[in-house]
């Protein structure tokens, strides 16, 4: 965390494919960690009528700045397995296997051209074309799977 940091930073919660379900946007300056409680509760579950059953995150996997006990603490309390790399014990490769899909999500989220740079002054209107770049990003799998 550097205090005098200039910018934002894009918060993405995606699925395991890499689709993103929900962006966020913070400040430079703010802790990777204080943005997943606002993620995980923006996500909202699905409920099947037919079975009675919600479908919700069962795992969550995140690099070694989410390695805080009170987050491991509060997924678990909400259910959701945790797979989070611990600071001075496991190495960052092996999470690897799996952390390309975010980093691959991240990639086609920043190759819009008004997102790389931001543009933007008012986080607001940041945001919206984060979550349009996604809206485009999910229906471009969909067409992709659909043709």
């Amino acid at each position: 965390m550097d205090r005098g940091k200039p910018g934002s930073k894009m918060h993405i919660l995606s699925d395991a494919n890499g689709l993103p379900l929900v962006v966020g946007v913070s400040a430079a300056n703010v802790h990777d960690s204080e943005g997943l409680k606002p993620m995980v509760e923006g996500h909202q579950t699905r409920h099947d009528p037919h079975n009675g059953r919600y479908f919700k995150p069962q795992r969550l996997h995140a690099d070694k700045a989410y390695d805080i006990p009170h987050l491991r603490k509060w997924l678990r309390g909400r259910r959701i397995g945790v797979h989070i790399a611990r600071k001075g014990i496991e190495s960052s490769e092996r999470l690897g296997r799996r952390r390309w899909v975010i980093e691959r999500t991240i990639s086609w989220l920043s190759g819009y051209r008004r997102l790389s740079p931001r543009y933007e002054r008012n986080p607001r209107n940041y945001l919206a074309f984060l979550g349009l770049a996604a809206a485009i990003c999910c229906y471009k799998r969909f067409v992709r799977l659909t043709t």
